[in-house]
Order: structure tokens, then sequence, then C-alpha cells
């Protein structure tokens, strides 16, 4: 389903019949007004078809015997950056920051790698995490020390006091 301000589009398999019901249920969802949706997986039922086909499923995530980890950061242009990250399988532990002010130099990578800091920080040694992010380049500039032991240096990256952290945590 897809919603805009002014139109509302619903595609369903040509075989599927949709009662009234069901259509008036749409509209009422469509026209609801108020802030971000909340996350709610519910893997019972028909939800599960839909929830088991996500990319947090194919990655293990709703198997995984572990924690599960999202975070994000911004860095809006004149404004503060900031970062947080939720644990999806317990909501109420979440945390987020400001990490800094657009002037001290930092790229956009600099809120992602904080929000990684504060889950792995907020994570057991002992407990297996998977951590879901949105950022290319916060992978890139991880996966670059995993394994590296001594041969890998922090001279010349833009972000260095922050992957450093990150470094440590890992």
């Amino acid at each position: 389903m897809a919603v805009s301000e002014d139109h509302a589009s619903c595609w369903v398999h040509k075989d599927l019949t949709v009662t009234t019901k069901q259509i008036q249920a749409l509209l009422t969802a469509a026209r609801a007004s108020g802030g971000k949706d909340e996350r709610q997986v519910r893997l019972t039922g028909i939800e599960r078809e839909y929830w088991m086909g996500t990319e947090i499923s194919r990655l293990g995530g709703y198997g995984l015997r572990g924690t599960v980890t999202a975070g994000d950061g911004s860095n809006p242009k004149g404004g503060e950056m900031g970062t947080g990250y939720v644990n999806l399988r317990k909501q109420r532990k979440r945390q987020q920051r400001k990490v800094g002010r657009e002037e001290e130099g930092s790229s956009s990578n600099h809120p992602e790698l904080a929000a990684f800091v504060l889950a792995l920080r907020g994570t057991p040694v002992t407990k297996p995490m998977l951590y879901l992010c949105d950022n290319q380049a916060q992978l890139k500039a991880v996966k670059g020390w995993v394994g590296e032991g001594g041969k890998a240096t922090l001279v010349g990256a833009p972000d260095a006091d922050i992957l450093l952290e990150a470094i440590e945590e890992l």
C-alpha cells in the first residue's frame, strides 16, 4: 500500500477478493494521522508471512538467539548531529545522543558510527548481536578493521575518534 497526502493506492493479486469491509479498514488506516509508525512485529498468522520475507528475517534476525539492534544517525545541514539505536526485542532499551556540531568537521558517517558504538556498549559481550543500519560507508569503515590486526591505521581517517571507539568495543 502506498499513501501520499492526496492519494492512496493498494494493489492486490488478481485472484484475491477484497470485501467492502477490508477496503474501509485500509482507507481508515491510510487517513490516520500521527507521527512515525511504531514497528510492531507479529510472527503469527498472516503477518508472519510478511515479516519472514523482510531483510531482517533473511539475515536471521527473528530467529537469532541474541540481540537484534538497529541504529541510525543524522547530520542535518547547519544543525547538531544526532544518533541513536534501539534493541528490537526490548523496545524500551534505546539510546540517543547528540554527537557534535557540523562545524567540528566530521563526516556524515560520524553519527552513524556513534549509533553503532552506543549499540555495542549496550549489548553484553557474551551475546551475539545483529546490527542493522542503512549506511554503506559505515559498513565499509568497520569492515576494514575486522581481522586486520596491526596492519590497519587510523591515520587520515575522517572519523578516527569515533571509529577508534567502535574498534575498541569490538
